[in-house]
C-alpha cells in the first residue's frame, strides 16, 4: 500500500482471462471514501462512503468476480463505455465526406462501443499520486471507427473523498469519440433493492426527446411542466432513459442525488454538455432487480455524429480529447 500521498492505493489480482491475460483490482482510499477499480473494462467495481451515522457501505452496483462481469455484459456495470457512449443511429455516420459503418449491436443501431467496446478490454495501469491511471490503444478500424486512438483515464480521490474521473485521448485520423462511466448509484446501499424515491436534481432546462429506438428526434424540449423537470429535487420514478441538456454557466453541480434514510448525498460535476438519466427498469433480478440503481452518465448527446445541431464529438489529429467528471459525497 502506498502511503506517500493522501490517497492510500493498493493493487491485487482479480482473475485471468481465457487467453492468460491477468486482471487486477486497484483500491483507493481517502477521507472515508473507498473505491475499487478493475483493469478489465476500467470498471468501477465499488464505491463505499459513510452514512450520516458514519457507517460505510457500498453505493455503486458491482459484481463479485471476473466471471460475473464476463457474464453480465449488457448492463455495463461501472464500466468505461466507448468509443461512442450511447447510440449512433443506423450504425453509421459521415465524416469529411466518407461514410463509416460501425458495429450494429442494438437492432439496426450502434450502442456503447459495439460488440467489444472499451468495457471488455483489459487496460494497462500505473499508480499515480492520488489514484490510478489506466491506458489503452484502440486500433484504426476497431468496431468500424476510423483512426488509431490513444487514450487514458485516471481515477483519483480528491480532498474530502470525491472521486474524480479524467479522460484524455488523441487520434491519428479524424474520428468521433464520446466516453462515459456507467456506474449505477443507490445511496441507500448497493444491496438495498430499488433506488426509486431517492431525490434527484438536474441543472437542465431541456432534454433531447427520443423516438422508439431511443434515438434523438433532433428537437430540444423544455422540461417545464413535464416529468423531466428536475431543476428542483424530485423523487426518482421509473421510466427514464433520456439525455438532459445541462444548463451552461450554472454554478454548482450538474446533478445531485439524495437518500433521506441514510443522509447520503451524491453530487455530479462535469465538463460534458449532457447527462443521461437511466433508471434500469428492465433489470430482471440477474443479478439485480428493476431500478436497483440510477445511472447518471455524463457525456455528449446520443447520435451526435448524425446531428450537426448537437455539440460536435469529432476529434482530429493534433487535438486532445479532455473530459472530467467529479462525484462528490457528503451527508445531511
Amino acid at each position: 500500500m502506498d502511503t506517500g500521498s493522501d490517497t492510500a492505493t493498493r493493487r491485487e489480482d482479480f482473475g485471468t482471462l481465457g487467453d492468460g491475460t491477468a486482471v487486477h483490482r486497484w483500491t483507493l482510499e481517502r477521507d472515508g471514501t473507498r473505491v475499487r477499480v478493475l483493469t478489465y473494462g476500467a470498471i468501477v467495481q465499488s464505491v463505499e462512503v459513510p452514512d450520516r451515522q458514519g457507517a460505510r457501505s457500498g453505493v455503486a452496483l458491482g459484481l463479485p468476480d471476473l466471471a460475473s462481469y464476463r457474464m453480465y455484459t449488457g448492463p455495463y456495470f461501472g464500466a468505461l463505455v466507448g468509443r461512442y457512449a450511447n447510440r449512433i443511429g443506423g450504425a453509421a455516420f459521415e465524416l469529411d465526406g466518407r461514410t463509416h459503418r460501425v458495429t450494429r449491436n442494438e437492432g439496426r443501431n450502434h450502442v456503447h462501443g459495439g460488440a467489444r467496446g472499451f468495457d471488455k478490454r483489459v487496460w494497462d495501469a500505473r499508480q499515480t499520486a492520488d489514484g490510478v491511471e489506466l491506458s489503452l490503444v484502440s486500433a484504426d478500424g476497431e468496431e468500424g471507427f476510423p483512426g488509431r486512438l490513444e487514450l487514458s483515464v485516471s481515477y483519483a480521490l480528491d480532498e474530502g473523498g470525491a472521486l474524480r474521473i479524467a479522460y484524455r485521448a488523441t487520434t491519428d485520423a479524424p474520428t468521433v469519440l464520446n466516453l462515459t462511466n456507467h456506474t449505477y448509484w443507490n445511496l441507500a446501499g448497493a444491496d438495498s433493492g430499488s433506488a426509486l424515491g431517492q431525490r434527484l436534481r438536474i441543472a437542465a432546462g431541456r432534454i433531447t426527446p427520443a423516438d422508439a429506438e431511443s434515438l434523438p428526434t433532433g428537437e430540444f424540449l423544455p422540461v417545464d411542466g413535464t416529468r423531466f423537470d428536475f431543476r428542483e429535487p424530485q423523487p426518482v420514478a421509473k421510466g427514464y432513459d433520456h439525455n438532459f441538456v445541462l444548463d451552461e454557466g450554472v454554478a454548482g453541480p450538474a446533478a445531485e442525488l439524495y437518500d433521506e434514510a441514510s443522509g447520503r448525498v451524491l453530487t455530479v460535476t462535469t465538463t460534458e454538455p449532457g447527462l443521461q438519466l437511466y433508471t434500469a427498469d428492465h433489470f430482471d433480478g440477474r443479478p439485480f432487480g428493476p431500478c436497483a440503481g440510477i445511472a447518471l452518465e455524463t457525456q455528449h448527446f446520443p447520435d451526435s455524429p448524425n446531428r450537426p445541431e448537437f455539440p460536435s464529438t469529432v476529434l482530429r489529429p493534433g487535438q486532445e480529447y479532455v473530459s472530467t467528471t467529479v462525484y462528490g459525497f457528503s451527508v445531511r
